[in-house]
Parts: C-alpha cells; structure tokens; sequence
C-alpha cells in the first residue's frame, strides 16, 4: 500500500485486502470500549479475553475489536461474537473464560449470559432480536459498535472516505450542497435549520477564507450522543466536515470539544493523524486540488458556548459570550469569515447521503423531518444508552419498546427533551411522534437529543428549579434579561420548594418567562425559561399543591414533609414514628400514634394498598419496609388483648352533624367530629356497618370481628350509628338539612357497572359488588361449575377468590391487558394464581352468550393487541381481527368498576359530574350545596380504603371551620418517638417472613391467609427503617 492514498481504487484495495485478511478469523469478537463500558471496567475484560485466547491457542483465529458503543449501557460491559452477532452482556473475567471454552472452542451458545428479557421473561441471544435494537435504525451509528475506531483500514472497509471520493471526483460543490439540500437534513443540534440551505449560503460568499466548525461541546445535563459518536467512529465525522468545506470553499475545519470528554478528543486526534499520514486531510486530497486540515479546540466546559456566537468566540481566544445576530456566521463568523457550524451529528449524516442519495435519506422520516435521530436515553428507563431511530417514531415506543420501560414497576411521569433549553412531553403524549414540528406544537424542542425520562417520584416544580439552577450558574451574564431573570425565577422557585411560595409566584414566573424569551440575546438565553413554562403548562397541579398546601406529592421536596412514606399516606399517618416505637417493644403507643391519623389501623394493616411502600427509600438498598404487615400487627395486637382503646373527647359544643353512609370515609369523618365535641349521628341503610367493608372485602382478607371491634372503638368516641336508615326513604334528606348543622354524605359506589356486551342480563351473570356483598351478607348465592371474572382489579380478584372458596371447579379471569397491567394488589394476584385460579391476558369479551332457560352457555371474546397508549401512560387495548374465540363457562361476574346512585338529591339541587359524583370545592370538601360536603368514593369513583379514610378526616377539619371551629383534630396526647437511630447498623437484608397460610389449606374455605408477624419478626423488619423522618 502506498503512504498516501490519492484514488478510489486505492481504496477499494485497502478495502479488499482488509475483508481478505478477515477471512482467516473464525471469529469476530467486537469489545464495547464506550465510556459507559470502560466505567465498567471493560478494559479489564479485554485483557482477560486476550489471555484466555493466547492460553487456547486461538490469537491468529480469533479477531478482537475494541469498538464505539453499542448503545445498551445499562448491561456493559458487553460484546458481540461473530458470526451470529451474539451478544453478552455484564461481562465478568470468569465469565469470559466459559464464553471461550464453550463458544468459541466448542461451538455452544452460553445463553446464560445473555441478555434476559425482563418482559417475556426469556435469554435472547442474537443482538438484532432483543426489542432494543429492533425498532432502530442506524444510519450515523451504522459503524458504533461494529469495527474497530482506531483502524482507518476497516473504517475504508465499511465504504469509509469514498464519499468524499465520489465529491471531489464527480461532482460539483453545487451538486454536492444540492443533494444536501434535497435530502431534507436538518441540524441535529437543536435548532433543525436546514443543513443544505446553511451551507448554501456560505458557499455563495466570495470570500476566499471560509470555516467549518463542528460543535462537540454537548453540555445538556443527561445527553452523550455526540461524545458517543466522536469516540466510536471519528472518521466519519472527519469526512462529513470534509464534504461541508468542499462544498462551502473552505480548507480549514475546528472541532470545538469540551475538557470533560478526554476519550473523545484522545480518539479524535488520533484518527485525524491518521487520515492526515494518508493524505486524507492536508494537501490535493485525492488529487483534487482540494485542500482541507482540521485541529481540534478544548473548551472549558462552558454551557454557553454551545451558542454558536459564543462558541465562535472560544475558538478566537476570547472570552465565551453570544454575539448579536445579524451578522450570521454564513456571512461573518470565525476570525470574521463566513463560517458554518454543525454539530457532531450533523456531520455524521453526511456521507451516507452522498453515497445513497438524497431520495434514500428523504424516505426515512415524516414529511418536515427526514431521516434518523440519535438519543441519549438517561434518567428513570430501564435502558440507560444511546439509540438512533427514524423521525417519526413515538415517545411511548422509545421509552417502552426500545428503553425497556421505568425501572421497580413506577409510572411513566415526564420525558425532558432539549436540556435545560427544552420542554416536558408527559404521559398524554406517548403517541406523539418524535419530530421538529411535533415537538414544537407541544412547546418542547428536539434539542441536539438528550431524553431524560422521570418516573412518579420526580418533582416537576423541583425539576424546574433544578434545571433554572444550571442555566443561572451557566449563563454568561451579558445581557440583564438572562442574568437578571434567570435568578429571580431561581429564587421563586426556591421559595415554592421550600414551602414558602404565595399566590403571585406562578404569574410571577409566566410574566419574567415571556420577558426573558423575548429580550435575552441568545438562543440559550431566550430558551432558558422553557423548562419552568413548559411544567407550569402540564403539572400547575404540582405548583399550586406546593404553594396552596404545602404539599410535595413525589416526596422530594424535603422541607414538605416528615418522610417520604409519611408524605405517601393519604391520611399521613407518622409511619418512620409507629416503627420506631415497634422496634423498641412499645406496641400500644404505636397503636395510638397511628390512630391520631387514622381510627381504622387494623383495616389497613389488612388491605391498605400501602402506598407508603412505593416511596420507602429502603427499596434503594433491598426491600422496602413491610409497613401495612407491622401496622397489622401492631393493631392485632392491642385489640385482641381486650384492653380499653383511649379516646379523649372535647366537651360538647351543642352542635349536630349527620352523616349518610357508615363506610370508611363517613366513621373517620364522625370519629373526628365527636372528639371534637360534636353530636354524630351515621345513617346506614344496610344492617351492618362498614361500608365497603362489610359487604365487599371477603373474611380470608379482612376478618369480621377485627371490623367490628374498630367499628365499635368509633362508637365508644360518642359515634351514633342508626342502621337499617336508608334516606330518602326512611328519613328525608331535607329533613336531615333541617335537623343538623351540617352533613357529611359518604356513601360511596353501590353499584356495580356494566360491561356493556350483550347478554349481560342471562342467568347466570352476577356482578361482582352485588356478588361480593350477598356472599357477606350470608345470602344464598348459586356458584357455577366453571365460573368467568371479567375484571383487573382488587374487586375482580376478589370475587374469583371467593367464587372458588364457594365450591366453582374452575375459575378463570378475562383481563384485556397484561398481567403485570393489571390494577389489583399485586400480593393478591400471586395468592390467587397459587390458589389455581387461571389468568386470562389480552383478552376482550364480546358477548355472554346463552339462552334465558339455560341461562349462561359461553363467553364470545377475541383476543388483543396492545396498540398505543391512553392518557394515563397505559397501552390501549384493540382487537385482534379473526381472533374470535368461544369460552365455555357456566357463571360470569362483571368486576369492572361501581358507581354512585343518590336518589335522595335531585339532579338539579347540586353538581355532579357525568360519573354521577358529587362535584367539590377541592379546598372544603363543599358541594354546590351550602353546608353539605361530601368524600370517598362518591367523589372520586371506586377508589381505595386509604383515600376514603383521607377525605373523611380532612371533611371533619372543614367541617368544623365551616361550623365556627378553629380546624385542628383531637388527636389525643403526644407520643414520644425514640430517636436514637444508628446509622452504622444498616446492612442489606431482605424483608423479614410473616407467616402466610398454604394455597391447599386456604382455598377451600374463609380462613384468614395472612397470619401476621412475629413479636420478634415484626421488630426486626421495623428496625430495617431507615428513619427518613430524622433531621442532621
């Protein structure tokens, strides 16, 4: 080979001979030395690979490449062996020695270690089947990840330096900017001016001095494609800026790269050497008498000088602020030069244009937004990498098909895209497909690709702070709207964090945000309010929660509140408190402490869907704290040694409140209210209280004498509760207006809701409310031999449970999404499959089929595919076609969802919403009717224990300032916590066993399932409490 290469067909041998030389290899081994791998420690792993190979003989059979990223970096270290592209992932030395002694040596996939699919449960082990990859496609990435970025010759192999070739042998820089043109590329870094159009206008200057720059100074928090990029395959870089300076006129390029990034500009000189030792950079470059070098300049960091202007003036020497604009750079930009400026990306493209043409690259993408586009994904995803992927493509299949999801189960909360500069796409917006004018629509940005996901526990009015923050330290300071504003709308935000923000602080920021977007000089400048506008936009709920409430509902912002399963509570029950006093043996005093903030403790220990758990920091390290099993104990505890529950109650205050319904929501409401002096009294139209309680939580969950004796403890605190009164019917509503001060109506959803399918009145079809409650209330209720719960939730689960404690042979559930989609209590759904009750998923009934002699014969369903998602973030179901299929049962129970019923209010005498719920003040608890509040389930919809409890107790706050109260509960004497936490004995464990009792000893019968801790047991797992409650 001669030293410079001058033709294309010199190129074509260097290429021929490399593929040649490849030839002799049985096996490629291709070595992510991506940062995010080498963090891993893959340099290590290289070595080992090395050894091992030399050990068996197999160096001169085995070909090892270090190469880019290959994108996946939550599994690095990670390689690839060729043929059959397989993919191992979080490499260990030991691991590579089997994946020799069995792969390479004997022909055997270790499938083990494989990448394990966490969805389908599966080992996958070829890379282009893992959901991953398979929806990308790489156009600038083509070369990450597949050869080596410090050979040249395999760079040449892979048609590397031939577009510039073909440039400069049959083209002309009109030709060439045209094809640009007609491509459809925008800049990909940020801003998606048309790359072509940029270019065109510097190459009509006659100016004889002309640069290109290509801007690698990524600095948004949480992006690293371009980094990326650089270190996987500078060459293509390298010839994409080539092609820009053939086309514009210029001889010189500069690539302006951060500090932070030493890998990148270690690999970037080097192929720049490289190419020059060629004659590919320097002199009549393929004997064209077109001249190109380029150098590369180390920023220090700046955020502002990824502004072109800015960035322009770094390069100068001269300190890294914005110019005005006009002049452009296409006119007057470096040293005074015309001058264009694309990003890393941008330059990428470029070549792969000139070599497919500008047909191919328009094909790829919408109609305004061609081609492919590379991301970051950081934050809250399971798939921590980089992914390229065509225009187009929507948020939910980059964040659910390809980003793996959001890890422990959360919600999707908000994506960030553009950095700092950028804007929020939220759960509406998971169809929204990923392009400039989409993005745009929404207030958002492309930004050069950082994509930061955030779950259920963000902040967004922190996230704003957080994001002002950096753009206040980062901001140049020139002109008074960014260095001025940035900072009053830092300081508001502060304020609003930390609990002291007042009613003019959200047009305050709207008002500072549209000042600064008009006025600041730069684009960074008049972008920096994007993130504060962009949250003020989609969650005001958050801001106005924060500032009106003094409530933080991600439990992040710690001046808010006690801890964060405290702030979790919906009755913010002092949960750090009960399982300190646990651990130290003081079991009554936990009892009570709960009861300040709940009368209903051993319920909850029962069936509470313990949201505390979700937000227990504990989970970071192993388990999270079995909160709602200690609260059972605790509760158990002290109401089966029979000792007499304290309650203090204020002296009588003359006045009376009725309240209608004796469910969770009502009791708490009148156990506040008569501690607080008032005459309660509770109408309940069946003949039991407890509402929901009673009748719909079955006796293996909730026993009915734990019920009775809290229920009888909301007596005892001066509660009257007459049963057997149905108003309306029994006693008048009006009647009731006129004989108290005030009422309290919570009677929650009674009815059971239709599914809407034909065929849904046959015998045999009992809804699963109506079903649950005739089972309590001990009616006789007809079981089916095979029996069908149509249904996701705690009640359909509930119903399939007790249908086969009441003798079915089979039960099956039908549910129209996945398993893991399913709302019910995530311990039940395992309890019930032990029990052998079948789960159906993707599954849609159509209709119950029968005869009205018969009465139930079938069940028409059709299968589903999940297509999309709904407002909530959830995939929507859509059927299957010609997938109908026959189920055979005998019984069917609905279990869809309940409604509320009130005939005792005319439609007219108060709001209600198209659900039949009472509409509220959100502030009181009022409806529409002076002096009538009302709470639970008949507000909300069918919703849990824990909220209704809520409602209740925050009725009774309202309701006594309604009555002439001052608003503060009895809620008895101070209990003292201990406080006398030792960091230094946290160590992993595992949650401490409870004792559950066996699928065979349980399912034929009522008998309690979960038995309850230990004395000791229940000490142990409370001293696993990190005590997030403590302040240093």
């Amino acid at each position: 080979m001669s030293k410079t290469i001058r033709s294309s067909e010199e190129l074509k041998k260097i290429s021929n001979a490399f593929k040649d030389k490849m030839k002799k290899y049985t096996h490629t081994v291709n070595l992510c030395y991506g940062a995010g791998c080498l963090s891993s420690d893959s340099k290590s792993i290289c070595e080992a690979l090395e050894r091992e190979l030399e050990k068996q003989g197999l160096s001169e059979s085995v070909k090892v490449n270090n190469t880019g990223c290959m994108g996946m970096c939550a599994e690095g270290p990670m390689m690839v062996v060729n043929p059959g592209m397989i993919l191992y992932c979080r490499l260990t030395e030991d691991k590579i020695r089997e994946i020799v002694d069995s792969h390479i040596i004997n022909g055997k996939l270790l499938e083990k270690y494989c990448y394990f699919d966490k969805k389908t449960k599966e080992y996958i082990t070829a890379m282009n089947d893992i959901e991953f990859y398979k929806k990308q496609y790489k156009i600038v990435l083509k070369n990450c990840g597949r050869i080596d970025f410090n050979s040249l010759k395999e760079y040449i192999a892979n048609d590397g330096y031939s577009a510039i070739e073909k440039v400069l042998s049959s083209m002309s820089r009109e030709e060439a900017v045209d094809i640009i043109s007609k491509s459809g590329l925008r800049g990909r870094g940020g801003g998606g001016f048309p790359t072509g159009l940029k270019w065109k206008l510097a190459m009509k200057s006659d100016e004889k001095e002309k640069y290109v720059i290509c801007n690698a100074d990524e600095g948004d928090p949480g992006a690293f494609m371009d980094r990326s990029l650089v270190e996987g395959d500078p060459h293509s870089v390298i010839e994409g800026m080539m092609i820009a300076g053939y086309c514009i006129g210029a001889e010189k390029g500069v690539v302006y790269v951060r500090a932070e990034y030493p890998l990148a500009i270690d690999r970037l000189g080097r192929a720049i050497q490289k190419a020059r030792q060629k004659g590919l950079l320097g002199m009549d470059i393929f004997n064209s008498g077109f001249n190109f070098d380029i150098e590369v300049r180390i920023g220090a960091g700046a955020f502002v000088c990824g502004e072109e202007t800015a960035l322009m003036n770094s390069v100068e020497g001269r300190r890294g602020e914005p110019r005005q604009k006009p002049p452009y750079p296409s006119d007057e930009g470096l040293f005074k030069k015309p001058t264009i400026i694309n990003n890393v990306e941008t330059f990428g493209n470029i070549a792969s244009i000139i070599l497919k043409g500008a047909d191919w690259f328009s094909s790829i993408g919408t109609e305004n937004s061609k081609g492919t586009k590379i991301f970051a994904l950081a934050g809250d995803i399971n798939n921590t990498g980089i992914i390229e992927v065509p225009m187009g493509i929507s948020l939910g299949e980059i964040v659910y098909d390809i980003g793996g999801g959001i890890p422990s189960d959360k919600k999707f909360k908000v994506a960030q895209t553009g950095g700092p500069s950028g804007g929020c796409l939220t759960q509406e917006h998971l169809n929204t497909p990923i392009d400039y004018d989409s993005l745009t629509e929404l207030g958002a940005i492309m930004g050069s690709g950082g994509l930061v996901c955030m779950d259920e526990d963000t902040c967004m009015v922190d996230v704003a702070r957080y994001f002002m923050e950096f753009v206040q330290d980062e901001s140049c300071g020139k002109c008074v709207a960014c260095r001025i504003g940035t900072k009053r709308m830092l300081e508001i935000l502060e304020r609003i964090t930390q609990g002291q923000g007042t009613d003019s602080d959200i047009e305050d920021l709207k008002d500072l945000g549209r000042v600064i977007k008009d006025t600041a000089l730069c684009g960074l400048g008049q972008t920096a309010p994007n993130p504060v506008l962009s949250t003020l936009k989609y969650f005001m709920d958050e801001y106005l929660q924060h500032i009106e409430e003094g409530y933080c509902t991600a439990g992040v912002c710690g001046e808010l509140f006690l801890s964060p399963c405290e702030n979790a509570c919906p009755a913010n029950i002092n949960v750090p408190g009960y399982l300190a006093l646990v651990a130290r043996g003081r079991i009554e005093d936990a009892y009570n402490l709960i009861r300040q903030e709940n009368p209903f403790p051993a319920v909850c220990g029962d069936i509470c869907t313990h949201p505390c758990e979700y937000k227990c920091r504990r989970a970071q390290i192993d388990e999270a704290i079995a909160i709602s099993d200690i609260k059972k104990y605790i509760a158990e505890q002290v109401l089966n040694s029979d000792k007499p529950i304290k309650t203090t109650t204020h002296p009588k205050n003359g006045k009376k409140v009725a309240i209608i319904g004796a469910g969770p929501s009502g009791l708490t409401c009148g156990y506040y209210l008569a501690r607080l002096g008032y005459d309660i009294d509770v109408y309940e139209e069946q003949n039991v209280a407890g509402g929901v309680l009673a009748f719909g939580i079955p006796q293996y969950r909730l026993p009915k004498e734990i019920l009775k004796k809290e229920i009888d403890s909301i007596r005892q605190a001066g509660v009257n509760i007459i049963l057997n009164h149905k108003v309306g019917k029994d006693i008048e509503f009006e009647q009731l207006k006129k004989d108290y001060d005030a009422l309290y109506i919570a009677t929650g959803t009674q009815f059971s809701r239709k599914v809407g399918i034909e065929g849904e009145n046959l015998k045999g079809v009992y809804h699963g409310l109506d079903f649950l409650k005739d089972v309590n209330l001990n009616k006789e209720v007809p079981i089916g031999r095979k029996v069908a719960v149509i249904g996701g939730g705690n009640t359909a689960i509930d119903a399939a449970r007790v249908a086969l404690r009441m003798g079915a042979e089979e039960v099956h559930i039908l549910y129209r999404r996945r398993i893991e989609d399913m709302p019910a209590d995530k311990r039940e759904i395992r309890d019930a499959m032990e029990e052998g009750i079948q789960i159906h998923e993707l599954v849609m009934p159509l209709e119950i089929a029968g005869s009205s002699e018969n009465g139930v014969e079938k069940i028409i369903c059709s299968r589903i595919n999940l297509e999309g998602f709904d407002s909530k973030g959830r995939r929507k179901p859509v059927k299957r076609e010609n997938s109908e299929f026959d189920f055979e049962v005998d019984m069917v129970i609905p279990a869809v969802s309940q409604y509320s019923d009130l005939p005792f209010i005319s439609k007219d005498e108060v709001e209600l919403t198209g659900y039949g719920s009472f509409v509220i003040d959100s502030k009181n608890n009022m409806t529409s009717m002076e002096g009538v509040f009302a709470g639970g389930d008949v507000v909300r919809g069918s919703d849990v224990v824990i909220t209704a409890i809520a409602d209740g107790k925050k009725s009774a706050v309202e309701i006594d300032k309604y009555l002439g109260g001052t608003g503060e509960l009895n809620k008895g004497e101070e209990i003292e916590i201990p406080d006398d936490f030792e960091e230094h004995e946290i160590f992993e464990h595992e949650r401490f066993p409870m004792k559950i009792l066996s699928s065979d000893k349980r399912k034929n019968n009522f008998d309690e399932v979960n038995k309850g801790y230990h004395r000791l047991n229940a000490m142990a797992e409370a001293m696993r409490c990190l005590r997030c409650d403590r302040r240093i």
